[in-house]
């Protein structure tokens, strides 16, 4: 395959972006996945403008020819288009394919099938594409494929943007540095009536840029100011005449010139026999600082949820798999199913097969949105064990095949109240560690102590307890003794630079304290370390009603009862009809929020309840609920949803909420709860 040449006159600096995208660390499993998920020979990112296409990235297994750096002519490639359009292109046969059997860039290059993304920055500047190309055709056009994709090029551009503002913020804090270590400070001095006595040229023209005139010797200093900055600088340069030497931030200047922001030196002026006979300070605007150390913050936030987003990353492989397994007892069971005159007992079987498949989907979905969400969820009661046992079977896709995971939980179930996702994104953080510490193989054993003692940790007393203590024992470097006492600080790390930002053992560490526990650790260099994390451990709030359901409670009826579904899915709203007609309610179905209002007189309509989606277009689940709760405020609302980011930032707004995936009892159960709830209110 023949690259053109490199113009070694072009503008933009395309050797930079190649060394922006190599920064990546993440890039190189990107490719691997998506070779192994999709089955593709060939994989890159690419950078596209509008007259060249370069390489940046490459995984080739079947001799395509590129290197990094390597160029197509844009016009000849179908991500030039995706340039233009801003969508996908997905092929699984380029023959079968009605929009691309005659496209000449096909039989150009050699491929059958063919799926490209488009990598767009926050801010929504085109960046260039991550796309795949094999000369088989492949089934590409999944959703699981797609979405895989657009998670992936999402991890790029965000990584792309972050990388590029923390380099633009560090660069601003270097160079206002070297402005202010070059340039004469403002200094002036007063005498104990305030009365300037001297001061230098940078002074005077800053007085001037901030208050439109300038100063002169005799001035008294303080009154030259509007009056409630005039109070705050007389009682300055009193604290330096009374003897003082400090240094203060403060607002001086006027409104339309701005009022930055200042931090002043005070120091009493003495003479030979040491009186005080006046004061001096110096001066700096600081604003410019203040400003930058915010935008670094900033890019420092992004950083921290870009590299949250590698970690999923990491999981995707592991999850593409566990997906398909699932998806494979889903099917088959499925197929039995529909074979006549099958036994009762293999019908039950495959029943509960489908039933705890699905239940085992839904769980790794909930698991890659919480590692996704940058906010702080509300905590809940759960067993430790369960939950331990879940992410074990999940740590399998992040510490690699050469390491084995052991897990060691107790037959007593014991039970805490905190923020689940934390909890897991604690222990995958740690695991992290130990894959690190073991350098990819040895063994990592995650071990559950229950109703024991908070012990004495770094000085701190103990408690009786009883506390939940989750240990985590690999079998690597360990740590050194200087070093254990710091490893729980933000940003600090042992690793290289890039394969580390240092706050997943200050998560771990704050989580624990945020939860009433804590987290102490142990090493032996050589031989490994243990973490063991301490929660609180309560009693079950849901045992008894958890013992109820496992005894065979019949599902829940309606009883004429008219709810209102309000679901823009067709085959989802579909689903929700037949399940609340099959339970005994009368349903009317309404396309999205806005009819859903139409259908409801003023006073509800003869409607019982409304069971409503969150995302849909236009008006969304939430805002329907709200306008419900003001005008018919004892209309009960059942919202549903499989994710919303409004839902993830602020909670369900204090109205009831079913989960989707959802089965039709935990549907008749809820419905029923609310309807009763508002007939008891009626007859109150």
């Amino acid at each position: 395959m023949s690259t053109l040449g490199r113009d070694p006159s072009a503008a933009h600096d395309f050797q930079a972006d190649i060394l922006a995208i190599e920064s990546i660390t993440a890039v190189p499993t990107i490719l691997d996945v998506v070779c192994r998920t999709t089955g593709m020979g060939f994989a890159a990112v690419a950078r596209v403008t509008e007259d060249r296409w370069v390489a940046c990235q490459i995984r080739d297994d079947i001799a395509f020819g590129l290197q990094p750096g390597g160029e197509l002519r844009v016009a000849t490639t179908i991500c030039h288009e995706i340039r233009q359009s801003g969508t996908a292109v997905v092929i699984n046969h380029v023959a079968e394919d009605r929009a691309y059997c005659g496209h000449p860039t096909p039989a150009m290059y050699g491929f059958q099938s063919y799926i490209s993304m488009p990598i767009v920055l926050p801010d929504g500047t085109f960046f260039g594409t991550l796309c795949a190309i094999d000369p088989k055709p492949a089934q590409l056009d999944r959703p699981e494929v797609v979405s895989m994709f657009k998670m992936f090029a999402d991890l790029i551009g965000f990584h792309l943007d972050a990388n590029q503002r923390v380099a633009s913020s560090s660069a601003a804090l270097r160079l206002y540095e070297n402005i202010v270590q070059s340039d004469a400070a403002p200094i002036c001095a007063f005498d104990p009536e305030c009365r300037l006595i001297a001061f230098n040229k940078a002074h005077n023209d800053e007085f001037c840029r901030v208050n439109g005139f300038y100063t002169k010797i005799g001035d008294v200093f303080p009154d030259l100011f509007i009056p409630e900055q005039a109070t705050v600088m007389r009682a300055n340069m009193s604290r330096a005449l009374a003897g003082e030497t400090y240094t203060v931030e403060a607002v001086f200047g006027r409104p339309e010139f701005g009022q930055p922001c200042w931090e002043i030196t005070y120091t009493p002026l003495r003479d030979e026999t040491g009186a005080i006979i006046g004061a001096f300070h110096q001066a700096h605007d600081i604003s410019a600082r203040l400003l930058a150390e915010a935008e670094l913050r900033d890019a420092q936030e992004a950083l921290r949820q870009s590299q949250k987003l590698e970690a999923v990353g990491q999981l995707t492989g592991g999850v593409a798999h566990d997906f398909n397994n699932l998806l494979t007892i889903i099917r088959s069971s499925i197929d039995f199913l529909r074979r006549p005159n099958l036994p009762e007992e293999r019908r039950t079987r495959y029943m509960d097969a489908v039933s705890d498949t699905v239940e085992r989907a839904a769980k790794l979905t909930g698991q890659l949105l919480a590692f996704a969400r940058r906010q702080t969820l509300k905590p809940q009661v759960f067993e430790v064990g369960t939950q331990l046992r879940a992410v074990a079977d999940m740590l399998d896709s992040v510490t690699g095949a050469r390491i084995r995971v052991v897990t060691q939980v107790p037959d007593t179930p014991c039970f805490v109240k905190a923020d689940l996702s934390q909890f897991e994104t604690a222990l995958v953080n740690m695991a992290v560690n130990a894959r690190d510490a073991m350098n990819g193989e040895g063994m990592l054993t995650l071990r559950l102590v229950c109703s024991g003692a908070l012990p004495p940790i770094r000085g701190h007393a103990g408690a009786p307890g009883p506390f939940v203590a989750v240990m985590l024992t690999d079998t690597g470097s360990g740590i050194a003794p200087e070093q254990v006492v710091r490893i729980f600080e933000p940003f600090f790390t042992t690793k290289d630079v890039g394969k580390g930002t240092g706050l997943g053992l200050s998560q771990v560490f704050g989580f624990a304290k945020q939860s009433g526990g804590d987290v102490a650790v142990e090493s032996t260099v050589g031989r490994g370390t243990t973490f063991t994390l301490y929660l609180p451990e309560i009693e079950d709030e849901a045992r008894q009603e958890q013992a109820i359901r496992r005894d065979g409670e019949v599902f829940p009826t309606g009883d004429g009862q008219c709810v209102l579904i309000v679901e823009d899915n067709v085959e989802v709203g579909r689903f929700a009809t037949q399940i609340l007609e099959d339970f005994g309610y009368r349903t009317t179905w309404a396309a999205n929020a806005e009819d859903a209002l139409e259908k409801l007189d003023p006073d509800g309509g003869g409607f019982d309840a409304v069971f409503s989606d969150v995302v849909m277009p236009g008006m969304g689940g939430i805002e329907l609920a709200r306008i419900l709760q003001q005008t018919m405020p004892n209309m009960p609302v059942l919202l549903t949803s499989g994710y919303s980011h409004v839902l993830a930032q602020d909670g369900a707004h204090g109205f009831e909420l079913l989960h989707k995936p959802y089965s039709a009892d935990q549907l008749g159960r809820i419905l029923s709860r609310i309807i009763t709830r508002r007939s008891l209110a009626g007859a109150r």
